[in-house]
């Protein structure tokens, strides 16, 4: 039997008594990523990247390991909530014009000291001052820098469209007009390398591609290191106080974390390892979180129907970004139908087994966005649910 044939009879043991559609997460995958995690980071503290978990009790259990501190969180009302509930070190990854946040924000103080926003733009500033609606708590902030690689004096651009901010000079002249300005103080700084820690460099059956993306991501590495480096001392000669330098991400851990610029390391998506971290020579992971859908109908030889599938992931549209079956080994979509709302029929000799009522196991293609699916995740350890836990949609969170 396979390694992936025993984990099957695992998932199955342990959801016989459920109906899918079912998410689980498996514990023993889970931990050992996290454990990966922490081997690559080399001894910097890895924040957690709340939207590629979005469950509260699996960050809490990943925080209690030795490695990790502190939250990365993807909207302000994200964030005051997870500060509410405890959580006292939570970084906003992206700017908000979320005013009644902002207002909340600026008005409690155990809020304003457990909460660092994100701004790459002085307007950002001034939407936060007059949301204060009264409000006097100093608003901690951390700056982004833009990492994308710029190519052929700057006609060729790789890397997200995220912060205006680029040089030394500009990220300098934005820390002064927040340390001159009452109400803010400067702590932080963050570069996401995305081009870098985001993007397979191994695709199955694409070696040139694949190759290109290895060159790309070893020039973006050391153009990077150089520009983070005198971006971090510009920053500091205004704000000597800054706390942390924020950067990397679950593909470029170890390589981030050897910049002596950075003091600790963003990274979400290793604890799942959904489908888009199955292309990378970086690292290894172990699939961590699954989704089970029903076998239906049975059209024919070689084919079943399962229950709905259809959960795309966000980005740039492509078969990439689709849910895999995983589980039995073997099954692969119909190209005229894909996953589908409400049904997806699946091809491949498996499908001879399987009957109406068992369950095909999918790996999403991204971590977090399966949790907006499901209201629960079971989580197993051997061949037993051990817990039940909500989901940010099974508490009634849905952020975005």
């Amino acid at each position: 039997m396979t390694a992936r044939a025993a984990d099957r009879t695992r998932y199955d043991r342990a959801t016989a008594h459920l109906d899918a559609p079912v998410a689980v997460v498996d514990l023993e995958a889970f931990d050992s990523n996290a454990d990966d995690l922490v081997r690559r980071a080399g001894g910097k503290p890895i924040r957690v990247a709340s939207k590629s978990v979005r469950c509260r009790a699996l960050l809490e259990r990943v925080l209690a390991r030795p490695g990790f501190a502190g939250i990365m969180s993807f909207t302000l009302a994200e964030s005051l909530w997870l500060a509410r509930s405890g959580f006292d070190d939570v970084l906003l990854a992206y700017p908000s014009a979320d005013r009644a946040a902002y207002a909340e924000l600026a008005g409690d103080p155990k809020l304003a000291a457990a909460v660092t926003v994100m701004v790459d733009d002085p307007a950002q500033l001034e939407l936060i001052d007059a949301a204060r609606s009264g409000g006097t708590e100093e608003i901690r902030v951390c700056l982004e820098l833009d990492t994308s690689l710029r190519l052929l004096g700057g006609r060729v651009r790789v890397g997200a469209l995220r912060s205006p901010l680029r040089s030394p000079g500009q990220l300098a002249e934005l820390a002064r007009s927040v340390e001159r300005r009452p109400g803010f103080r400067l702590v932080g700084l963050m570069a996401y390398e995305g081009h870098v820690a985001g993007v397979g460099d191994s695709v199955a059956g694409r070696p040139l591609r694949s190759r290109a993306v290895r060159l790309m991501q070893a020039a973006a590495r050391r153009e990077l290191a150089a520009r983070r480096a005198e971006v971090v001392r510009a920053v500091r000669a205004v704000a000597p106080g800054l706390e942390f330098v924020n950067g990397g991400g679950t593909g470029s851990v170890q390589h981030t974390a050897a910049e002596a610029a950075v003091t600790e390391i963003a990274a979400g998506s290793g604890l799942y390892v959904p489908r888009l971290f199955d292309n990378y020579t970086s690292f290894t992971g172990r699939p961590a979180a699954l989704f089970a859908q029903p076998v239906v109908r049975r059209p024919g030889v070689g084919v079943v129907t399962v229950l709905g599938g259809g959960y795309p992931a966000s980005g740039a549209a492509g078969p990439d970004r689709l849910p895999v079956p995983y589980l039995p080994e073997g099954l692969r979509y119909d190209p005229q139908e894909g996953p589908g709302e409400v049904q997806t029929p699946l091809l491949g000799s498996p499908a001879d087994d399987l009957l109406i009522g068992d369950k095909v196991w999918f790996r999403h293609a991204k971590a977090g966005e399966l949790c907006e699916r499901f209201d629960e995740l079971r989580l197993i350890e051997g061949d037993r649910i051990t817990a039940t836990v909500p989901t940010y949609r099974g508490e009634g969170r849905t952020f975005l």
